[in-house]
């Protein structure tokens, strides 16, 4: 399935001409260091992640928060400091993702933080694992003005789909389906665009052809077929695909390594970075404990975390020896494309 035309026109339709301003800025900074190789940046977050929760309902066995590994503690995005982080930010954000870790929806609050950043002309995105779709919550959801509904869904039948999804029901994820195209038809809402986001491994790799089918027999926008990232790759190889165009990996004797020779340089830390439900802003999605935590918005605000000396180190970092960062080893942002 292509992507919906109306999807790209709702993020368009967000430009103004200081984000447009900002976006050129920090787009000159990132080529500036790629060229010069010292860090030079100019300008505000294009996108932001913000996190609703750290909690979820499910055990996924490649995620800290199903395997409930975090050190840093678990708790709610509060009002206070959603609405301190977008008041400050929007004049020159035009993209945010309320995700990072967690089930967005297990958060009362959750689209009400999607309407206030809606409210502001941001286009809004999220991914869930649908068990928390029903009819009202639905219907709220297509209310909130979210532009973008990522939907996990990694089988065709539930004996597959809990193989990853562990505690979760295919059904319920179906069911979500169906309630989210219902109401956007029933209130003729263009949005939110439903993607179905299917992450290959071994165990479901034969299904890829049957989830397209079964995404346009649900009325999705999309279906995204993602690589998984393999925390253990070296040596937890039951989860990686034989086919390795869905792999990040490719075969080293009897373990793996990364397809990909990474390079000094990333984009998303000149364009972006993650904030956790508690305020600190950590480098980016592959920092998911938070160790590289670059300051909290508890204590400052985000121009003044944004500018410190401690995000400046971590950019000169990126540009001198990123291969020593360890959140880096398992990323595909950045790196040398490698081809069979």
């Amino acid at each position: 399935m292509n992507r919906n035309p109306r999807d790209i026109l709702n993020l368009i339709s967000t430009a103004t001409p200081q984000r447009v301003w900002n976006a050129l800025k920090v787009l000159a900074g990132y080529y500036l260091t790629r060229v010069s190789s010292k860090p030079v940046h100019w300008g505000m977050p294009i996108s932001i992640s913000i996190e609703p929760t750290t909690s979820c309902n499910l055990r996924c066995p490649q995620c800290p928060s199903g395997l409930r590994q975090f050190t840093r503690e678990t708790g709610m995005l509060e009002n206070t400091m959603l609405k301190k982080v977008i008041d400050e930010l929007a004049p020159t954000l035009s993209y945010i993702t309320f995700y990072f870790q967690g089930e967005p929806y297990l958060n009362k609050e959750f689209l009400n933080h999607v309407e206030y950043a809606s409210q502001k002309n941001i286009y809004t995105a999220t991914s869930t694992n649908a068990h928390y779709l029903n009819e009202d919550t639905a219907r709220k959801t297509v209310e909130s003005g979210l532009d973008r509904l990522i939907i996990s869904i990694d089988g065709i039948d539930q004996e597959t789909y809990e193989k990853y999804r562990v505690g979760g029901s295919l059904e319920k994820v179906l069911e979500g389906t169906k309630n989210i195209v219902s109401w956007k038809k029933k209130l003729n809402s263009p949005t939110p665009h439903i993607i179905w986001q299917f992450i290959v491994f071994k165990h479901n790799e034969i299904q890829i052809d049957k989830i397209k089918s079964l995404g346009n027999e649900y009325e999705v926008d999309e279906v995204s077929i993602k690589t998984a990232q393999i925390y253990d790759y070296e040596s937890n190889t039951d989860l990686i695909p034989q086919n390795t165009k869905y792999s990040r990996y490719k075969a080293a004797g009897i373990s793996y390594k990364l397809k990909n020779s990474l390079l000094s340089h990333c984009w998303r830390l000149w364009s972006s970075c993650v904030i956790t439900w508690d305020g600190q802003i950590a480098p980016c999605c592959f920092d998911k404990d938070a160790k590289y935590a670059l300051g909290s918005l508890k204590t400052h605000s985000f121009k003044e975390i944004w500018r410190n000396n401690n995000y400046l180190n971590f950019r000169k970092l990126i540009t001198k020896s990123r291969n020593k960062i360890d959140i880096c080893s398992n990323c595909t942002e950045g790196t040398k494309v490698w081809s069979d």
